[in-house]
């Protein structure tokens, strides 16, 4: 059996990993693959300088695509070994990925590599999440040995998070820059990228989601009209630091948090402009009560059964996310 994996099985599983989400479906990440080591690397062109005055989100969100990456070569039967950082002269290097052949891939390396495409961001309120505690009892044991917390918002707490998230819209009133990239990210779609119409929301529909983004609203009928509130529970992923390190840890965690709520047939959406703001930022982490640097949560709940799943949203072809070079030609 072959040490490495062929071209062909690097570029079948970059390309499923490029339905990671990110912050305005930026798709931040470019990936290089020389035969043996394949490199990730954050593109710093497809930040958001306004939203994301750090690059904080642009290097989760490539966290995410990385543990994405790791899901879809061990359906393919292959381990990654990842060394995080490698060049400490270049800060856009965020990770080498080697692999090892798997002795065995299971049912569950198939079924989380299948819910890559199955997840999407679903902005329109939730239902309770059903057979809540049972799926806490999976997602302690997915994240048990992470750097990265995962904490469930209590109900008591929800409406101080309401306030918070209703307070970082207010922050932003009069900001000029973060609207105008805002609206630049949404409602279209330029060279594959970007969040289109149909993945956004009415005003009624908005103001039914009280924990959530304000973004550009759309005209329609209201759909989920039997929900009059977003019943849905919210998880804070935070660390005990807040480097760049850090940052990548958490899309890693995030991308197995999303996919795992995704197998469990739930709806989910990744909430960030609660931690964008340092006011905001503070009232996460003192609702957690905890010591550590919230970094983005998580809303989690029941669609109704009889959804009709939206179109995908636009990826970069795999040849804006991938360059083959040396003896992987």
């Amino acid at each position: 059996m072959s040490t490495v994996p062929t071209r062909v099985a690097v570029e079948k599983a970059v390309e499923l990993a490029g339905h990671a989400p990110s912050l305005h479906n930026s798709q931040p990440w470019r990936w290089t693959f020389d035969g043996a080591v394949l490199r990730l690397f954050g593109v710093h062109e497809r930040m958001l300088p306004a939203t994301d005055i750090t690059g904080r989100q642009l290097v989760i969100s490539c966290g995410i695509v990385l543990d994405h990456l790791r899901a879809a070569m061990a359906a393919q039967g292959w381990r990654t070994l990842v060394a995080t950082f490698p060049d400490p002269n270049d800060h856009a290097h965020l990770a080498d990925v080697r692999f090892t052949p798997s002795r065995y891939v299971t049912d569950g390396d198939r079924d989380r590599a299948a819910a890559i495409t199955r997840r999407y961001t679903d902005r329109l309120p939730f239902g309770e999440p059903r057979d809540w505690a049972q799926f806490q009892s999976v997602l302690s044991a997915v994240v048990a040995a992470e750097d990265v917390i995962v904490d469930v918002l209590p109900g008591s707490r929800r409406a101080e998070l309401a306030r918070a998230s209703a307070l970082s819209a207010s922050l932003r009133r009069y900001d000029a820059d973060y609207h105008a990239e805002l609206h630049w990210w949404t409602g279209h779609v330029v060279a594959d990228a970007g969040v289109p119409r149909q993945a956004l929301v009415t005003e009624d529909e908005h103001q039914r989601v009280d924990v959530g983004r304000r973004m550009p609203v759309v005209t329609g009928e209201a759909r989920r009209p039997e929900l009059p509130t977003d019943r849905s529970e919210i998880l804070v992923l935070s660390s005990a630091g807040d480097t760049a390190e850090d940052w990548l840890d958490c899309g890693q965690v995030l991308s197995a948090v999303l996919l795992e709520c995704t197998l469990a047939g739930y709806a989910t959406c990744p909430l960030s402009h609660l931690t964008e703001l340092p006011r905001s930022r503070a009232v996460v982490t003192r609702l957690v009560g905890r010591n550590v640097f919230a970094q983005v949560l998580v809303r989690v709940g029941t669609p109704p059964d009889a959804q009709v799943r939206p179109e995908p949203t636009p990826r970069l072809p795999l040849t804006d996310i991938l360059q083959v070079t040396g003896d992987a030609g």
